[in-house]
C-alpha cells in the first residue's frame, strides 16, 4: 500500500485523522495541554534522572559487569532513550496546543517510541526467560557467559528495529494520536486493507501477545519452584534464609515486567479498539489517558532498583546472623535482581548483594 505525505493511501482510504481537519491541531483543551506537559515533564526528568544514573555506576564498573546485570544496562538504554528522544517532543506541542514537527517528525517520533519500548519489553523478556532457566534448570548458569549476553542484546536492537522500521518502508505507517499532539503507530489501518490487518496484527503478536506469554509462562513456573523447594528446605536455617532472598527478589524481577505490561496494555487494548472499530469509538479524552501512563514506564525500573538496594541491605543483616548461627552449613546460593547465581561467602565474610 503506497502512502502520501499526508498518510492517505492510493486505495482512496481517508484516515480518521484527516476527517477533523489539521491532524495536528490539539483537540483538548488548552488547560489538558498544559495539564498532561507538566505530567510528562516530571515523568521525563525523573525518568532521565533515574535511568542516567543506572548507566553511570554501571559504566563506572563496566569491566565487572556480570552477564545479567548487561541486560539491566540494557534495559536502561531502552528507557534513557525512549525518555530523551520522545517525551521533549510531546511536551513542546502539548504547551504550543498543536504538534509542532509535521510529518517527518511524526515519523520520527513514532518509530523511537516503538523501537525504544518494543526493545524495553524484548529485554524484560529474556530477562525474564534468564530467571527461569537459572532457578528451574540449575545448569543453565554453569555455561552463560558475557558473549552470550552481548549475542542477546545485539538481537534485541535488531529484533525492535526491524518492526519500528517496518512502517517506514511501506508496511504500516506511523500517525498522529487522535488527540493531536503526539504520534503512534497507525492502527487505523486495520481497516484501510488486508496489508493494513496483517500489519496491526503481526505487531500485536510480536511486539506484545508472545513476549507477554514468555513472561508470565517464566514467572509462573518460577513461583511454583520456589512454593515447592520451600518444603525441602523448611527445616535448615540457612537455606530458609536463602529461600527467602530468592522469593523476594523474583518478586522484584516480576515488578518490573508487571509495571511495564501495566503501563502499556491500557494503550494496546485502546489501540486495538480503535483499529477494529468505529473511528470515533473510543472518546478522544478518554484515549489520552492510556497514551499518559504509557508514557511514564520508562520512570519505573530505577525506583525499583533503589527500593529494592534498601531492601536487600536488611535482608543481608539479617541473613547474615542467621547463617553465623550455624558452624557447618552447605553451599547456598544467592540470586541478584537480574538472576545472577552467586556463591555463599566463606564464613565471617560479609554477604554482597549487589543490585542490577
Amino acid at each position: 500500500m503506497v502512502l502520501t505525505e499526508n498518510g492517505t493511501s492510493g486505495s482512496g482510504y481517508v484516515p480518521h485523522y484527516l476527517l477533523q481537519g489539521d491532524p495536528f491541531a490539539s483537540k483538548l483543551s488548552k488547560d489538558a495541554d498544559i495539564v498532561a506537559a507538566v505530567y510528562i515533564c516530571i515523568i521525563g526528568v525523573l525518568s532521565a534522572t533515574g535511568n542516567g544514573f543506572v548507566l553511570y555506576t554501571s559504566f563506572k564498573r563496566k569491566t565487572k559487569l556480570k552477564p545479567p546485570e548487561l541486560m539491566t544496562v540494557n534495559l536502561a538504554l531502552f528507557d534513557f532513550g525512549i525518555t530523551v528522544t520522545g517525551k521533549p517532543f510531546f511536551v513542546i506541542s502539548s504547551f504550543s496546543h498543536r504538534w509542532l514537527f509535521g510529518w517527518e517528525g511524526c515519523r520520527f517520533y513514532g518509530w523511537a517510541g516503538f523501537f525504544f519500548g518494543c526493545g524495553s519489553l524484548i529485554t524484560m523478556t529474556l530477562v525474564s526467560l534468564d530467571r527461569y532457566l537459572k532457578i528451574c534448570h540449575l545448569r543453565y548458569g554453569t555455561w552463560l557467559k558475557r558473549h552470550h549476553t552481548f549475542l542477546a542484546m545485539v538481537f534485541v536492537w535488531l529484533y525492535a528495529a526491524f518492526w519500528a522500521t517496518m512502517p517506514l518502508v511501506g508496511w504500516g505507517n506511523y500517525a498522529p494520536e487522535p488527540f493531536g499532539t503526539s504520534c503512534t503507530l497507525d492502527w487505523w489501518l486495520a481497516q484501510a486493507s488486508v496489508s493494513g490487518q496483517s500489519f496491526v496484527l503481526s505487531i500485536l503478536f510480536f511486539c506484545l501477545v508472545f513476549p507477554t506469554i514468555i513472561i508470565v509462562f517464566s514467572y509462573v513456573k518460577i513461583i511454583c519452584k520456589v512454593k515447592s523447594s520451600a518444603k525441602e528446605v523448611s527445616h535448615y536455617d540457612t537455606r530458609k534464609c536463602s529461600h527467602s532472598l530468592e522469593m523476594k527478589l523474583t518478586k522484584v524481577t516480576m515488578l518490573i515486567c508487571a509495571g511495564f505490561l501495566i503501563a502499556w496494555i491500557p494503550y494496546a487494548v485502546v489501540s486495538v479498539w480503535s483499529a477494529f472499530g468505529e473511528h470515533d469509538s473510543v472518546p478522544i479524552p478518554v484515549s489520552v489517558i492510556p497514551t499518559l501512563l504509557a508514557k511514564s514506564s520508562a520512570m519505573y525500573n530505577p525506583i525499583i532498583y533503589q527500593v529494592t538496594d534498601c531492601k536487600n541491605s536488611c535482608m543481608k543483616t539479617s541473613c547474615f546472623k542467621a547463617l553465623e548461627k550455624r558452624k557447618h552449613y552447605n553451599s547456598s546460593r544467592f540470586y541478584s535482581i537480574s538472576g545472577e547465581i552467586k556463591d555463599a561467602p566463606e564464613k565471617g565474610a560479609a554477604i554482597e548483594m549487589r543490585p542490577s
